[in-house]
């Protein structure tokens, strides 16, 4: 009896019991990490949103059958002008053109976005030669981030001798010459259509209006 007894004897939990903490502190450092870790992520995911937005903004610029998920070469050496990524000392034309080449598939036009970030990474070591790799892609990236393509100006009227003859009002003759004022400026409704004279007076007549002053001058 004293054998079974002994065996059925649990044996002594030999773990110190945890000391009491406070629940508030615990919940407190627990959303601690958690912030710290989101915003870490957050800005992480922001720096690559704002990367892709411009690689997406350049690749469908000038063509609308264009998705945005591939780039070709022309939109490549739009955004590398545009964004200053040449600077036409240790990056030029010729640079970019080649490092497309060399990160393009043998077959393929166009460059995704994961072959940007390569072709990003081959331009960096050029373009800034005084910091380290990973300083120089996170410089050429701020370079990027955020942009758009540039849109150039409205295109001015060429003057010439010719056009200048052929919008010239005073020059015009027939139908085209009763639109216009002396002033060049155009009559509207009045200038295209005949409008019809219900004052009274006889068609021509270039003395109407005066007869009032003149009576009242004789008096």
């Amino acid at each position: 009896m004293a054998d079974n007894k002994a065996k059925s004897t649990k044996p002594m939990n030999k773990t110190p019991p945890k000391s009491p903490s406070d629940p508030a502190k615990d919940r407190a450092a627990k959303r601690l990490s958690y912030d710290s870790n989101s915003s870490h992520e957050g800005a992480m995911a922001g720096e690559i949103s704002a990367l892709e937005e411009a690689f997406r903004k350049f690749a469908i610029h000038g063509d609308t059958r264009a998705t945005g998920k591939e780039m070709h070469g022309k939109n490549w050496s739009k955004l590398c002008k545009d964004c200053h990524v040449i600077d036409g000392k240790n990056v030029t034309i010729t640079d970019v053109d080649i490092v497309f080449s060399k990160i393009k598939g043998k077959s393929s036009r166009t460059i995704t976005f994961e072959q940007f970030k390569e072709a990003l990474q081959e331009l960096s070591k050029k373009r800034f030669k005084d910091k380290s790799d990973e300083e120089a892609v996170q410089e050429i990236y701020k370079l990027i981030e955020g942009k758009a393509p540039i849109i150039s100006g409205v295109t001015k009227a060429i003057s010439s001798p010719t056009v200048s003859r052929l919008t010239d009002t005073t020059k015009f003759t027939g139908s085209h010459k009763e639109r216009f004022d002396p002033s060049g400026k155009g009559k509207g409704k009045a200038g295209r259509e005949d409008l019809v004279d219900d004052s009274g007076y006889v068609s021509g007549y270039k003395h109407a209006g005066t007869y009032d002053h003149k009576v009242q001058g004789s008096k």
